[in-house]
């Protein structure tokens, strides 16, 4: 076998955990967010002083929206857990972007772009988007979060509909593959190396960096030069993905796992009640039968959405285990 398994104790019985929670999907759970409704904030989202957000697209983005949506706005919650006490979720957004975070100290040359959860729905653009961000820069990587299209990019539940909807074009795909080109394009003048360029996903996240490690041909009419440019990515980080494993177990049929596929790491939770852990089993079997080189940790507890929230437990290792896969695999 190809991949390691790490299982902490837990539950050995994969079958049962599988099939997906469709209404929970609509939006990740927001770990640490109190009862106290959200507020709603007109207005892009705009990244903190120093940093920088630039358009993916040179003019507006193929295909434009799922359907027609209002402004682009933030929601924010309060969430004991964040830095600052509050968390951010960027609603309905029509045009992607790539905020870039410098690597701090000495740069290692390795690029990371983050692909935060939502459901396909939201981006919640704090907890699995620049926190994220802020570990990998502490360790010389620069790294970049992307604000791709939602609602709708990609497969999602709708709500009010009460049922799944896979739209016809893949907008959040579309979004993801034309970001590693901008960045290998650019790879220059950010002082990275073209071909140490990763991808790393949370929940919905992590299903749309499975797709962009697999789903190699364009997936839009080429718009420029840059779109010339691979988008494969050179290593793949999976976190508590979801949408891979459907409602009756089945490994989902539209996503075709290649040998193309860079080496991959999954980390999931036993216990995760949104996306079960039969995601992350079919999606590194899967990668093994075509011969992936995938590193697999299944921790016993931490629900879903944990992110960098849970220092303290088992489950707050896996980014000092990403760490040390990405030197055996040479990237750092």
């Amino acid at each position: 076998m190809r991949f390691r398994l790490l299982l902490l104790p837990a539950l050995a019985l994969a079958n049962s955990a599988c099939g997906t929670s469709r209404a929970a999907e609509s939006t990740d759970k927001r770990a640490g967010s109190a009862d106290k409704p959200p507020v709603e904030v007109p207005g892009t989202w705009q990244p903190g002083p120093g940093l920088k957000q630039v358009r993916i697209w040179p003019g507006p983005a193929p295909d434009g929206t799922f359907r027609p949506q209002p402004p682009e706005s933030v929601q924010v919650f309060d969430d004991a857990a964040a830095a600052n006490g509050v968390s951010r979720a960027v609603l309905d957004v029509a045009v992607p972007t790539l905020t870039i975070m410098p690597a701090k100290g000495r740069n290692t040359g390795t690029a990371v772009i983050v692909f935060p959860g939502g459901g396909f729905q939201t981006i919640l653009i704090d907890l699995e988007g620049t926190e994220i961000c802020g570990w990998l820069t502490a360790q010389g990587i620069t790294c970049m979060v992307s604000k791709y299209r939602v609602p709708g990019g990609n497969d999602f539940w709708d709500s009010s509909l009460q049922h799944q909807v896979t739209p016809a074009i893949p907008r959040a795909l579309q979004d993801a593959q034309r970001t590693v080109r901008l960045v290998r394009s650019r790879a220059g003048e950010l002082g990275i190396d073209p071909h140490r360029i990763g991808v790393l996903g949370m929940s919905a996240g992590g299903y749309l960096i499975a797709q962009t490690s697999n789903i190699l041909k364009p997936t839009y009419r080429p718009v420029d030069a840059i779109d010339r440019i691979s988008s494969r990515p050179d290593f793949a980080v999976a976190l508590y993905p979801g949408h891979i494993c459907r409602g009756d177990g089945s490994f989902d049929r539209t996503l075709p796992v290649s040998k193309a596929a860079p080496p991959t790491f999954i980390a999931q939770a036993w216990n995760d009640a949104t996306d079960p852990i039969c995601n992350s089993l079919l999606y590194a079997t899967a990668l093994d039968k075509a011969g992936v080189s995938t590193e697999v940790h299944l921790f016993a507890k931490g629900g879903h959405a944990f992110a960098l929230r849970h220092r303290n437990e088992p489950v707050g290792t896996w980014p000092r285990l990403v760490e040390m896969w990405l030197r055996q695999i040479g990237m750092l």
